[in-house]
């Protein structure tokens, strides 16, 4: 009985620590996401045209468009990295005397457990990023759907309520009518097609295909975990600084404590806790040194998974054995070339957003702990 109360009390802290920091930290997160995605090689995006874009558009509500699929995502993700962790952790310390991981140890143990994360929480961070994107962009209203009445089926059929551009399609579809006219209406043949869908030959903006079942529909089941590849190594990489970080700074704390008392401690134990505004000092400052080793991840992430790409182009990519573009190292994590010049864009937005979600997240959970606790 105590066990599940002492589980329970576990739990509830850490969904109320990681929503808090979720919530608080989710406006700096939306504009990052918008200066990866909207920046070009020749177009500086900066905060404050951001936020002006966002305010004209949808107003200040927009900063949080998307918040729900981040917070559980979050909440699943951040339990598995912390469970993982401490599973892996446990291996390590026993039979220990004090109890002790090695830096090395969390380093390992912290990029296995960031890998497990990713996993879990990218087709939730899918669904945050499409939301967040749909917020700064111009939506085509319903009316203007309803009235339009001459969509091909295969538009009905991939994305619900979605109006293409007729007067680009019909011009394309006039371009290749020149082949053979036997069929009854080659006209309505070629634009029934997919790849017709913008008359351009180009898949429809990011901000028409936000809703699961749209998805789903028109880029299959994988696009879930589109940028895997960079989403793994971005986490592996920060959970590995992040955790390395913080044993590091949790080791000096504890010695910093165990200096002047008699006799000497020789274990941790009998140092006793450190008090929570350490802990979440040490993880805010781990969060941001993470974050800034793994930005340029994030931003080839971010970028990947704002490209709608229709099931029929990944078919014909797995036919034609189309391979990644890039040299080894970006073809391995997951990173354009054409985003070489891009990857750093938001990074200090990135690094405020991890430090201080991290100082919550921890703050709070102890907070919150000790109160579930000393309540019961």
């Amino acid at each position: 009985m105590l066990e599940d109360q002492f589980f329970t009390s576990h739990a509830i802290a850490g969904v109320w620590s990681v929503a808090l920091g979720t919530t608080v930290t989710y406006p700096l997160d939306t504009i990052k996401v918008l200066i990866q995605v909207g920046s070009g090689s020749g177009k500086q995006l900066s905060p404050p045209l951001v936020l002006n874009r966002i305010r004209s558009q949808t107003g200040y509500s927009g900063l949080y468009s998307g918040l729900g699929w981040l917070t559980l995502g979050r909440t699943l993700g951040v339990g598995a990295r912390f469970g993982v962790y401490e599973i892996l952790t446990a291996f390590y310390r026993d039979g220990r005397e004090d109890n002790y991981v090695y830096v090395s140890e969390a380093l390992m143990a912290g990029m296995v457990a960031g890998a497990v994360e990713s996993i879990i929480s990218s087709p939730l961070e899918l669904m945050k990023l499409r939301a967040q994107v749909s917020s700064a962009s111009r939506v085509q209203g319903s009316a203007s759907i309803v009235k339009n009445t001459a969509v091909a089926p295969a538009f009905r059929r991939l994305l619900h309520g979605y109006t293409p551009d007729l007067k680009a399609l019909n011009h394309s579809a006039g371009l290749l009518s020149i082949l053979s006219n036997k069929h009854p209406n080659l006209n309505g043949a070629l634009q029934g097609y997919p790849w017709m869908m913008t008359g351009s030959g180009r898949p429809p903006s990011v901000w028409n295909v936000r809703r699961p079942s749209d998805i789903v529909s028109l880029e299959g089941w994988s696009a879930w975990w589109r940028g895997l590849r960079a989403g793994v190594v971005r986490d592996s990489v920060f959970g590995g600084i992040f955790f390395s970080s913080w044993q590091f700074l949790h080791r000096a704390m504890l010695d910093w404590k165990a200096v002047g008392m008699d006799p000497s401690p020789r274990t941790d134990e009998e140092v006793g806790p450190l008090p929570p505004l350490s802990a979440s000092l040490a993880a805010g400052f781990s969060g941001i040194v993470a974050a800034a080793a793994s930005h340029c991840f994030d931003t080839a992430k971010s970028r990947a998974q704002c490209i709608v790409l229709p099931k029929y182009v990944s078919m014909e990519r797995k036919l034609l054995k189309w391979k990644l573009p890039g040299k080894r190292f970006e073809r391995y994590t997951g990173i354009h070339p054409a985003d070489r010049n891009l990857l750093f864009r938001g990074i200090w937005l990135r690094m405020g957003r991890s430090g201080l979600a991290s100082f919550l997240i921890v703050g709070s959970y102890f907070s919150a702990l000790d109160f579930l606790v000393t309540s019961r």
